[in-house]
C-alpha cells in the first residue's frame, strides 16, 4: 500500500478502490487525495465540509466528491461520546481520473466519462430520485474482483452520467490552496472545536488558541485555506444545525432553535438564516412540511 496526500492508503496494484467502513465515527480531519471518491452513506448522520461548503448527510445519501477536493464527513456530535453504541457504515469507491486509469479515459468511448468527471471537479449529491439505483451498482463494485470490478466501475459511472438533472456542486471555491498532512489535521481540529462548541459563545481569540495562532495571523490562516472568514463559517455550521433541528421536529419553538444554536437573538437567526438558506425559518419548515406531506400522498 502507498500514501497518497493526506493518508488515504490506495493499494498501487488496483486502479479502482471499493472500501467498506463500519466505525464509531467518520475519520475527523479535513483531508484531500488524488483519487476521487463515491461514497455511499449507509447508517450515520452528519455534516459533509466540502471546499468551503457544508451539506447535511444521512443514511442513504451518495456524494461524488472530485481529486483533491478537500472534504471532510463529521459525524454528528453524539456519535464520539463514550459511551455512543452509535456507527458509521458506508461505502466508497476511490479512483484516480489521472493515474492508473487516465490512458482508458483516452479512449475515444471513455471521452464522455472523462468530460463528466471534468465538469464535476467540485463534486455533486446523487438526487434522491437516483440513489437507490446507484447504491445498488455501487454494491457490485464492492462485491466483484479482478476485471469484473473495473466492468461494474464504468456501469458505475454510465448510470451517473445518465442521471438527467441539474447537479449543483459541492464547493463553490474554484481552487484552495495545496493542503499539507498537518495543515489538515491543524483545519480539521478547529472545524471540530466549531462544531463541538457551535451551541456557546465562541470567540476569535478561543479558536485562534485552538490552532495555536494569534487571532491575526488565524483569519489569515483560515480565509487562505478554508475560503471563509471565521464568523461565516461558524453563522453556517449554526444554520446547517438549526436546519437539522427544524427538520427533526424536536424543537419547542423556532426562538428555542435560534438560542440552542449559539444566536442570542431571534432577529439575528432570522436575518443569518435567510442569507445563508435564502428564506426565513418558518418559510424553510412549511416548504419541508408540504414535500414530506406530497411524497407521502405519492406513496400512497
Amino acid at each position: 500500500m502507498k500514501v497518497l496526500q493526506f493518508t488515504i492508503p490506495v493499494a498501487h496494484d488496483k486502479s479502482v478502490i471499493a472500501e467498506q467502513v463500519n466505525l464509531p465515527h467518520h475519520y475527523p480531519y479535513l483531508h484531500r487525495h488524488q483519487e476521487a471518491q463515491i461514497t455511499w452513506i449507509q447508517e450515520g448522520e452528519g455534516t459533509l465540509i466540502a471546499g468551503n461548503n457544508m451539506h447535511t448527510f444521512g443514511p442513504g445519501d451518495i456524494f461524488l466528491l472530485g481529486a483533491n477536493l478537500p472534504h471532510l464527513f463529521k459525524s454528528n456530535q453524539e456519535y464520539y461520546q463514550p459511551d455512543s453504541s452509535l456507527r458509521v457504515k458506508a461505502i466508497t469507491i476511490f479512483f484516480n481520473p489521472s493515474g492508473l486509469l487516465s490512458s482508458m479515459f483516452e479512449l475515444p468511448e471513455m471521452k464522455v466519462f472523462k468530460i463528466f468527471i471534468q465538469q464535476h471537479q467540485q463534486g455533486f449529491k446523487v438526487p434522491a430520485d437516483y440513489s437507490h439505483k446507484i447504491s445498488q451498482v455501487m454494491y457490485s463494485v464492492k462485491r466483484a474482483k479482478g476485471c469484473d470490478q473495473l466492468i461494474a466501475f464504468f456501469n458505475l459511472l454510465k448510470n451517473l452520467q445518465k442521471i438527467n438533472v441539474k447537479l449543483g456542486p459541492l464547493s463553490a471555491f474554484g481552487s484552495l490552496p495545496g493542503i499539507t498532512e498537518n495543515e489538515g489535521i491543524r483545519i480539521g481540529n478547529i472545524y471540530n472545536f466549531i462544531m463541538q462548541n457551535y451551541s456557546e459563545s465562541i470567540t476569535l481569540e478561543d479558536v485562534a488558541k485552538v490552532a495555536c495562532m494569534t487571532p491575526e495571523s488565524f483569519c489569515r490562516y483560515f480565509k487562505k485555506h478554508t475560503g471563509h472568514t471565521f464568523i461565516s463559517f461558524l453563522n453556517e455550521i449554526r444554520i446547517n444545525e438549526a436546519c437539522k433541528k427544524l427538520t427533526e421536529h424536536k424543537f419547542a419553538s423556532i426562538s428555542t432553535v435560534a438560542y440552542n444554536c449559539g444566536f442570542k437573538s431571534i432577529n439575528n437567526f432570522n436575518r443569518v438564516f435567510k442569507y445563508i438558506i435564502g428564506s426565513s425559518p418558518r418559510e424553510y419548515l412549511d416548504s419541508y412540511n408540504n414535500n414530506v406531506s406530497n411524497l407521502t400522498r405519492a406513496a400512497s
